[in-house]
């Protein structure tokens, strides 16, 4: 079945000082972006964390297939579980399966197997790499490039929970298997990351790090 092609939709071309001005712009307030471990109990409304997931749900995907699904949880029962479940794993990583040369990388950031934000924090978005698609006309498909295609749909609603006013922290327990029995999905969807959202505690603080300059993340050819 051949697609239906239409003109690029809503597309302003924008001056060269004006394409400048907004990618500083956007550089600067993705730069204040954190990690946050201290949650406060605020809750968060629903129709936001709906309008970030609707700005992730644009990420471009392998032949369109979208193959990501979220799962929002608020439920503190089903927080609480996730939390026994994911320290149970964590403990099993830190005391037997973690290789010195990582926990020496983790060390200054003060990361241990407790994880009460998983408790403090009013949303967790389980999210799930689906292993099969299915096409318009309902025949059900291998998805392809699932990982990256997951990976960018996850980067672009940690940005879009930033730009909301939120905070977030990717917490990836390893293994993960226990989301599905959690989050009612089966075999076919494959946890990918666990997301971790609300508003920062007054307490909150973040380790004092810096990002590495342009010089070291890129390198321009031509």
């Amino acid at each position: 079945m051949t697609a239906k092609f239409i003109p690029l939709p809503a597309y302003r071309a924008f001056t060269p000082e004006e394409m400048s001005s907004r990618a500083r712009a956007f550089c600067k307030e993705l730069a204040n972006r954190r990690t946050v471990r201290d949650f406060s109990t605020r809750p968060v409304d629903r129709e936001l964390i709906e309008q970030c997931l609707l700005a992730a749900g644009t990420a471009p995907s392998g032949a369109n297939l979208q193959p990501w699904q979220f799962v929002v949880i608020t439920s503190a029962a089903i927080k609480h579980r996730i939390r026994e479940a994911a320290e149970v794993e964590e403990r099993d990583f830190y005391l037997r399966r973690a290789p010195q040369e990582w926990k020496d990388a983790l060390a200054p950031l003060g990361t241990d197997e407790h994880k009460p934000f998983l408790d403090a924090a009013p949303v967790l978005i389980a999210i799930f790499e689906r292993k099969h698609s299915h096409l318009p006309d309902g025949r059900r498909v291998t998805s392809y490039y699932v990982t990256q295609s997951v990976g960018i749909a996850t980067g672009m609603l940690i940005a879009a929970i930033h730009h909301a006013g939120l905070v977030s922290l990717t917490h990836t327990p390893s293994p993960m298997g226990f989301l599905n029995e959690l989050c009612g999905l089966d075999s076919d969807h494959r946890p990918f990351l666990l997301l971790v959202v609300g508003h920062p505690a007054d307490h909150a603080k973040v380790p004092d790090i810096g990002r590495r300059p342009l010089d070291q993340i890129a390198k321009f050819i031509g």
